[in-house]
C-alpha cells in the first residue's frame, strides 16, 4: 500500500536524508539517487519538493539557520544566566561552523566561489537576524551596570558586520598568529564601544576556540 505523507514531513525527511548523506559523503559526492534512496522515494516525489541538489542545500541552509537563531534567542532570554556569559553563549550558539559534520560540509559548499550570492545572502540574514537577539542583553547589562552605551543595538551590528567579515577566512587570509592578534584587539574594542570594564569580556575567546591561548597571555595578570 503507497503511503501518502503530508507534504513537509516529506519535504523535512528528504532534508534530513540530504544533511546526513552530505555530512558523510560531501556535497559533491551525494547524488539525487542517494537521497532517493535514502528517503524511498520517487524521483518526481523528490522535484515535486525540490528543483535540485543545490535547491536542497539552499533549504537545508535556512533550516539551520532558522534552528541556530531561534537556540540563541532561547538563551538571550534566559535571564537566569549572568549578561556575559549569556552573550558568550549566544554567541556560540550562532556558530554553525562548529556543529557536526553535516553542517561543516554546509559551509564548505557556502564558501564556494560559485556559491558567492549564497554566501552573501547568509551573511545579509546574520547581519540583520542577530543584533536584535544580541541588544537586549546589552541594554540589560546597561541597567546593571555592566555596560555604558546610548546605543545597544548599533554595537551589536557594528560587532556582528565585523566578526562575520574578518573572520571569515575566504574575506581575510590570516595566520595563526594574526587571528590571535585581531581576536585580541576585536576584544579590546567591543569593551571599549560597550563601555565595559576592560578584561571582562576576555571570556568570549571562547567563542574562537582560543581560550587556552587567552590563559596563557593573561594568565600572570
Amino acid at each position: 500500500m503507497r503511503v501518502v505523507k503530508e507534504a513537509e514531513t516529506r519535504r523535512n525527511e528528504i532534508l534530513d536524508a540530504a544533511e546526513e548523506l552530505f555530512g558523510q559523503k560531501g556535497f559533491d559526492g551525494t547524488s539525487t539517487g542517494d537521497i532517493l534512496g535514502r528517503v524511498g522515494i520517487a524521483r518526481g516525489t523528490l522535484y515535486y519538493h525540490f528543483k535540485s541538489k543545490e535547491d536542497i542545500m539552499d533549504a537545508l541552509i535556512e533550516r539551520t539557520n532558522a534552528t541556530i537563531l531561534h537556540a540563541a534567542q532561547q538563551i538571550a532570554e534566559d535571564k537566569s544566566i549572568p549578561v556575559i556569559e549569556r552573550i558568550l553563549r549566544a554567541v556560540m550558539a550562532l556558530n554553525i561552523s562548529s556543529g557536526e559534520s553535516s553542517s561543516t560540509e554546509i559551509m564548505e559548499h557556502i564558501h564556494k566561489p560559485q556559491n558567492a550570492l549564497m554566501h552573501q545572502k547568509i551573511q545579509k540574514a546574520v547581519i540583520r537576524s542577530v543584533p536584535p537577539i544580541l541588544a537586549p542583553i546589552i541594554s540589560e547589562g546597561i541597567e546593571q551596570g555592566i555596560f555604558n552605551t546610548p546605543y545597544p543595538y548599533e554595537c551589536m551590528e557594528i560587532v556582528v558586520v565585523y566578526a562575520t567579515t574578518i573572520f571569515d577566512n575566504d574575506m581575510v587570509e590570516m595566520t595563526e598568529e594574526e587571528r590571535m592578534s585581531r581576536i585580541l584587539a576585536f576584544i579590546a574594542n567591543v569593551e571599549r564601544l560597550l563601555g565595559a570594564a576592560g578584561g571582562s569580556l576576555m571570556s568570549v575567546m571562547q567563542m574562537f576556540g582560543s581560550s587556552s591561548g587567552a590563559k596563557e597571555n593573561h594568565g600572570d595578570e
